[in-house]
């Protein structure tokens, strides 16, 4: 703990501990969203006395929260920003900037004054499944009313910000806030207190939900091949920059409904999802291949055509996305998910997954969901507050999306171009018949590089396992885009005293095993529409061969 008195009162460490628990929760918050605060006093170091707010910071993931999560403020300057009338968001950031009391810390939340302005001491704000639900359909206001009585306020859907704080402010003798298509605000006069609210109303919510819910209609769908139609749905996701993806069988109830379209077009439960996984998700009703292409070729005209309808609220200086999903629900298979990384594709999914079932949830509930204003949608997609957020990650790395299959990886030039390839931040997948090697290059790869890689320990003159190698590349990551033969051996031997079995031996090592991997991986590379890269080791030898290497100097 820092001996900082900002850093080390009370106040905070009751935050922290609060906020770790709603974190934990998925249903209450997801990777980022919702945020927290706490109000107390503080003497400095120099012996001023301040009135202090902590506010988790934009983009703060709640379930690790510490002390760096959150931006202490200074409270009486908070409450001076109440005269203001109006404020843009770039006024209110700037001005909120100007409270912090302490050099370095993160940037406050964009919910800052919402919390500042209310004069509670713990305030919570979640992206509650169960309250979504009870209001992402035309008769949400009353349905909240139902639900949880008058003690709770109602707020239409208004974006992050000044005039939402402004609002806010004038329902504090309400018990909390119900915020649609948004979520719920909370407070108490104790960290506890704030903590129990939160739990009871989204309970309350989720217990009036229960007692409306029918069964939904499903439709019965064979599972597609997921070696013909992850690969051709990857390289759609990959139009613009390369991503690995992931199959999710979470998401077949889903899926399988005979509305799933109705669902996906309800669009995302909080806002704050579509940061993460754009405003609306595909639906491929045909799995063959023409059929994934007309999916992607459908999303593709409903973006354009919904981004032409807005066009005139894009901010300045910010350029139109693609129309390319990260999320695709396939009838038989679940979802596919999309990310630089497996870890990025699960997270994807994991918010997908949240906004989905509140819909399909409200479609059970009431019958009919209701997705956020067209052009609020695309001012909440293009918000440059939101887009903050993205920009506090690193750039990724020049390989991050790409799948590289490297052969005879566990030592040798095989582990140097596999080290390097992690460095670039490719995801791989490691083939060689020295198990125990393998595992050591992963581990190191994942250690000094955090980057997803996977070992395929076995004999690559055997045609099942060069099959299996492609297949696991397809299981693991969605595709190939690379494979780099390097498994070989040196036989050693002047051609006229070379045993037969020997030069076998050669050829099957350093020259079937790359035709057999070959084989198996262009056809993935041909089918998947990407290109792609095949990389052959040679050698000097091919050009002059040394004396006593006849036999490995044919195969290079």
């Amino acid at each position: 703990m820092s001996h900082n008195p900002l850093l080390s009162a009370p106040e905070l460490s009751e935050l922290i501990t609060r906020t770790r628990v709603i974190g934990a929760d998925s249903s209450l918050v997801v990777f980022g969203g919702g945020n927290t605060s706490a109000k107390g006093t503080v003497t400095l170091e120099n012996g001023t006395s301040h009135r202090v707010m902590w506010i988790k910071a934009s983009g703060g993931d709640m379930a690790t929260a510490t002390e760096s999560t959150f931006a202490p403020l200074d409270l009486d300057m908070i409450d001076e920003l109440r005269a203001h009338q109006d404020l843009t968001d770039e006024q209110m950031v700037e001005l909120v900037a100007k409270t912090s009391l302490l050099q370095g810390a993160p940037r406050p939340s964009i919910e800052t004054l919402l919390h500042g302005f209310m004069p509670f001491t713990h305030i919570d704000h979640v992206h509650a499944d169960a309250i979504c639900a009870l209001t992402n359909h035309p008769d949400g206001e009353s349905a909240t009313r139902e639900a949880l009585g008058d003690e709770w306020a109602y707020v239409e859907w208004m974006r992050s910000g000044f005039p939402l704080s402004k609002v806010v402010e004038k329902l504090g003798d309400y018990r909390g806030v119900v915020l649609a298509h948004h979520g719920v605000i909370t407070w108490a006069e104790t960290s506890k207190e704030c903590l129990q609210e939160t739990h009871d109303v989204v309970a309350k919510a989720q217990e009036y939900l229960d007692s409306r819910s029918k069964a939904s209609t499903s439709i019965s769908v064979a599972a597609p091949a997921i070696s013909e139609v992850v690969p051709r749905i990857r390289a759609g996701m990959s139009a613009t920059t390369a991503v690995v993806v992931r199959v999710d069988d979470r998401f077949l109830e889903i899926a399988n409904r005979s509305d799933v379209n109705e669902v996906v077009s309800a669009g995302v439960s909080s806002a704050d999802h579509m940061l993460r996984i754009r405003p609306f998700s595909m639906v491929v009703s045909d799995s063959s291949l023409e059929g994934i292409d007309a999916a992607f070729a459908a999303y593709r005209a409903d973006y354009d055509a919904y981004t032409q309808r807005n066009l005139a609220l894009l901010p300045e200086g910010y350029d139109l996305f693609e129309g390319v999903p990260r999320v695709a629900l396939v009838p038989g298979l679940g979802a596919v998910t999309a990310g630089k990384t497996l870890a990025e594709a699960e997270m994807v999914a994991d918010i997908a997954l949240h906004t989905h079932q509140v819909a399909a949830r409200v479609r059970d509930c009431f019958g009919q969901g209701e997705a956020m204003p067209d052009a609020e949608i695309f001012r909440f997609e293009y918000w440059p507050m939101e887009l903050y957020k993205l920009g506090l990650k690193p750039p990724p790395r020049a390989f991050a999306g790409r799948v590289m299959v490297v052969t005879g990886a566990a030592g040798g030039i095989g582990r140097v171009l596999a080290l390097r390839l992690g460095e670039l931040g490719a995801s791989l997948i490691l083939a060689d018949l020295d198990a125990a090697g393998l595992d050591e290059v992963v581990a190191q790869l994942r250690n000094e590089h955090q980057v997803d890689a996977i070992a395929v320990a076995g004999d690559q003159t055997n045609p099942e396992i060069a099959s299996a190698t492609i297949a696991r590349s397809i299981e693991a990551f969605g595709g190939v885009d690379g494979v780099v033969f390097n498994a070989g051996i040196a036989v050693a031997g002047r051609l006229d005293e070379l045993a037969p079995s020997d030069w076998d031996k050669a050829l099957s090592v350093n020259l079937t095993s790359a035709f057999l991997l070959t084989a198996a991986s262009m056809k993935l590379l041909i089918d998947q529409g990407m290109g792609g890269s095949l990389v052959y080791m040679a050698s000097k030898n091919a050009f002059a061969p040394g004396e006593g290497f006849g036999a490995y100097s044919v195969t290079k």
